[in-house]
Order: C-alpha cells, then sequence, then structure tokens
C-alpha cells in the first residue's frame, strides 16, 4: 500500500507550488493532471529554439518582493516589458492607453490636450450612473477609445454585447498622460528564461507525478492499485467536484491556432489585439519576442474566445452577480469537507494573475501547517 498525505489534483501553478511546499515541511504528496504534461495553462514547449506558450501569453508580473524572489530560485528572468499594441481596421495604437495612443488617434502631443479631449467626449455623452459595461467604459475614457480600442476586443473575450456586460467588470480604466508603453505597473517583470515548464518542473521534485489521469477515474482505481492518501487538494471546477448538484457555474474558454513560419519577424512585437468585433481572433501572439527573437522562423499563435461547455477546456471565471452567488453555495459545500480543500482559478472560481496564484498557494501551506 502506497500512503501519501494529499493527493493533489492539477499539475499547475498552484498545485505544484503547494507540492514543492508540502514536501520541503515533509509531507509526501501524489501529483495528477488530466492533460499529458505538467504547468498547466502556463506550459511551455521549446520548438526551433523558440519557448511556444501554447495556452497563450503568459508574462510575470509583480509588485511583491517577496514573490519575485520566491520564483526566481526556480529560474533566471529576462527583462521582457509587455508592450502590446492593438490592431483597430489597420489603425495600429499602442497599450494601454497612452500618449502614443492618442497621438496616433487625435494628431496632438501633449498630456492636456488629451485630458481635454477626453473630458470633453465624456461631458458630451453625460452618463452620470453607467448601468453597462458600455456606459462605464464610456463615462470613463469617451467614445473614440471605447469604440475603436474597448468595444469589439470586450465582446468577443466575454461573448456578449458590452450593453449586456455588468459596469463592474471595468471599475476603472488606466489612462497615462505619459509615452510610456508598458503594459503594467508593476515593479517586477519578465519571462523566464528557457520557458515556465522548467519552474513547474522544480517545483514537482520529491512529489510522486502521474499524468493524462482524471481524478474521478483515479479516484475509483485507488483502491485496486493500493494507493491511499489523507487530504485532497482539488484545483479543477469546483462545481465539477460536485458533479454540478447545485447547477453549473459559467467559464470562458479559448482556442488557439498555432502556425509555424519561416520568416523571422511576422508583427515586430509579441502581442498584438485585434479590437474590430469582424475578426473573430481576440489577439495574435509571436512567441520569439518574449525572449528577443531567439530561434529560427516564427510561431504564431490566434486566440479565439469561446463559451465553455462540458468537455472543453475551462480557462477563467465569468464572475457576474449570479456567477458568484452560485459559488458561494458551492463555497458552503466545500467549507463542511474535513479531507478536500480547493484552491485556483477554478477551485476558487477567481481570476488569478500568476503571482497572486504562487502567494494564495503559499498562504493555503501555511494554513495546513498550522
Amino acid at each position: 500500500m502506497k500512503h501519501y498525505d494529499y493527493l493533489i489534483v492539477g499539475a499547475g501553478l498552484f498545485g505544484s507550488v503547494f507540492a514543492h511546499e508540502m514536501t520541503k515541511a515533509g509531507k509526501s504528496c501524489l501529483v495528477i493532471d488530466k492533460r499529458d504534461h505538467i504547468a498547466g495553462n502556463i506550459y511551455t514547449e521549446e520548438k526551433n529554439g523558440i519557448n511556444v506558450h501554447k495556452y497563450g501569453a503568459h508574462i510575470f508580473h509583480t509588485s511583491d518582493r517577496g514573490i519575485w524572489d520566491y520564483v526566481n530560485e526556480f529560474a533566471d528572468f529576462n527583462n521582457f516589458v509587455n508592450s502590446p499594441i492593438a490592431n483597430y481596421k489597420g489603425e495600429i495604437y499602442n497599450l494601454p492607453f497612452n500618449m502614443n495612443t492618442f497621438s496616433r488617434m487625435w494628431g496632438i502631443k501633449k498630456p492636456s490636450e488629451a485630458k481635454e479631449m477626453i473630458e470633453k467626449q465624456i461631458e458630451e455623452l453625460g452618463i452620470t450612473d453607467p448601468q453597462n459595461l458600455e456606459e462605464q467604459a464610456l463615462s470613463l475614457v469617451g467614445k473614440d477609445v471605447y469604440e475603436k480600442l474597448i468595444k469589439g476586443y470586450t465582446e468577443k473575450q466575454w461573448g456578449r454585447d458590452c450593453k449586456d456586460l455588468p459596469a463592474s467588470i471595468i471599475k476603472r480604466l488606466p489612462v497615462r498622460l505619459t509615452y510610456d508603453n508598458n503594459y503594467f505597473n508593476d515593479r517586477f517583470q519578465g519571462i523566464p528564461m528557457g520557458g515556465y515548464t522548467q519552474i513547474v518542473e522544480k517545483l514537482l521534485e520529491g512529489s510522486d507525478l502521474l499524468l493524462s489521469k482524471e481524478y474521478s477515474e483515479f479516484v475509483k482505481e485507488a483502491s485496486c492499485k493500493e494507493i491511499s492518501f489523507d487530504k485532497v487538494l482539488y484545483t479543477g471546477m469546483i462545481d465539477e467536484y460536485y458533479d454540478y448538484k447545485l447547477g453549473h457555474l459559467e467559464y470562458r474558454t479559448l482556442r488557439f491556432e498555432t502556425d509555424y513560419l519561416s520568416e523571422d519577424n511576422f508583427q515586430g512585437v509579441a502581442v498584438v489585439n485585434y479590437t474590430e468585433r469582424e475578426i473573430p481572433y481576440t489577439r495574435v501572439i509571436e512567441h520569439k519576442h518574449f525572449e528577443f527573437g531567439k530561434g529560427d522562423g516564427t510561431y504564431i499563435t490566434r486566440e479565439y474566445p469561446s463559451e465553455w461547455k462540458e468537455g472543453s477546456e475551462p480557462y477563467y471565471p465569468v464572475n457576474n452577480e449570479a456567477n458568484n452567488a452560485l459559488f458561494s453555495k458551492y463555497e458552503e459545500l466545500a467549507a463542511g469537507e474535513t479531507n478536500v480543500i480547493f484552491g485556483g482559478r477554478l477551485g476558487q472560481y477567481k481570476y488569478y494573475d500568476m503571482d497572486k496564484v504562487i502567494k494564495a498557494a503559499l498562504e493555503m501551506v501555511a494554513k495546513e501547517n498550522n
């Protein structure tokens, strides 16, 4: 009989950090994953000298020095700065919205001119109590920025008209009156040289691992294979764990189309957002630019969002009022468990950046070791 202190369902970042820390604390861990590889959505694979982000662009960024130091224990990070651009019907704009954006859009040069233009458009609209995402965005940045850079992209991302999305989705929109194309405000930012998979490989050292293994299938087989465990960390969908007994939570899924091109440089930047509604994908990623043009030829990935259905891969939750209310009911069920805990984006039904995933996993470790 092989006995473990923890069965960890999911070899993504949350489960791997948890496994690493618990192993250091002297606990035995078995990690399983339904995919045929580790690292979850941050999985990267090397092709022709290029580290391809298989499940979309992942740029590590944080203002938490402790988390930055932690992740740097497992990889050396380069000094990549995320400076995406937007393509609206062939017009190119810098993101986030900054003086380069406004200069291209309105032919202005000074911050005072941009501020005046935005305030004038907001005043003309006269929206004082935004009732949906469209009204909220218009009340923050005005008509031109909204129609060219927000509306189409957002409707593709969520699969709904902006008028049918809650205003709460956009609490604020960053407007920078400087010529600064750095997308993030965080102090620390970069890409691990050699890709993300190596980080998870190191985190999982000392744990046993089973891939291509569904949780429900594994539990049925465990007794036959003489495997037992005291506790489960479940990082899959919490509603799936409970067999959707209270109803289905909503998720968005993504489809990726990746092509190899013999040319050395397809778009000149890592990420281009396509903001017009008529183009079905939201963005094109050119992977080699994450590591400053290394590798032969180039790989590009088009990203198509859609509604999640059973059998597809969930990528992020739809945190509207109805879903959050349903999740609270699942949380009540989870609170009654004595040997199961839930973590990660899907287990906690929360959109996490990578640094927040690590922090949440470390906090769960601390709680478990108390």
